[in-house]
């Protein structure tokens, strides 16, 4: 069967691109036929996402050094893009870090500047300086978010705090920028990540009870499950789905 290929002569922007969500994404995007520009504070590892992307897809690829708690670096970040490809159609906002394992009480208020900085205060300026390119090509917008702020999960108030931010953000983008047909939607994934298989090899019970928890009975794929759902959600059959939050958990995000 002929692969479609949905984005040929699309170009995406990826934040975060030296981790390894924003690395199978990115694969995702490729293999689809996108030009993909990624950005990321630490140049090592966005070295190496880039790198496989042209050795295994020949894709165009740009990359870019910014800090997204920056407005100026998120704002020089996407003119260099544009300037390098000529357009945007989709933004992808994945970069997050955060005080992870620390209660509510223990964060201090550095603690919670990371999250909020890097993850809520990074898509909105990534969002703000993206807009007139996106108004362009009438492009899509799809934000992370996580089920810790959704279900509260323990030892994660600032990284829940700074997504739920995100959801509220995104939206209310959704409803601005639904005249210039702009779609904006979130994603909460489930996925493995080397993080979270390094911490199973160190707590194996825990890690095979939360798998039990997961109807599908397995983590997802950041490339042939949390990718393609970000491919539909940047293509044109997806352009009357906005303002939503898309749950991509084996089952585990069930909702009522």
């Amino acid at each position: 069967m002929q692969h479609l290929r949905r984005m040929t002569e699309r170009v995406v922007l990826i934040t975060g691109g030296g981790g390894g969500i924003a690395r199978g994404i990115a694969r995702a995007f490729a293999d689809e036929g996108a030009r993909i520009m990624l950005t990321d504070l630490f140049p090592e590892g966005m070295e190496k996402t880039r790198q496989m992307l042209i050795d295994d897809f020949g894709a165009e690829v740009f990359t870019y050094v910014a800090d997204g708690s920056r407005e100026e670096e998120v704002k020089a970040a996407i003119e260099a893009g544009v300037a390098h490809f000529g357009k945007l159609n989709i933004v992808i906002n994945n970069a997050q870090a955060s005080a992870s394992g620390k209660t509510l009480v223990e964060h201090s208020k550095e603690d919670f500047d990371i999250a909020i900085h890097s993850g809520l205060y990074a898509t909105f300026y990534y969002m703000k300086h993206a807009f007139p390119y996106l108004k362009e090509t009438q492009g899509s917008v799809i934000n992370f978010a996580s089920g810790a702020g959704i279900s509260g999960n323990p030892g994660q108030s600032s990284y829940a705090a700074a997504k739920e931010g995100i959801r509220g953000m995104s939206r209310v983008a959704a409803a601005e920028w639904g005249p210039y047909n702009i779609n904006v939607n979130v994603v909460c994934p489930l996925v493995m990540t080397e993080k979270l298989a390094a911490w199973g090899r160190e707590n194996p019970e825990m890690f095979e009870k939360n798998l039990h928890a997961i109807p599908l009975g397995r983590y997802g794929d950041a490339e042939k499950d949390i990718g393609k759902v970000c491919i539909f959600l940047g293509s044109y059959d997806a352009k009357y789905v906005s303002g939503d939050t898309i749950f991509v958990q084996g089952g585990s995000g069930m909702k009522p």
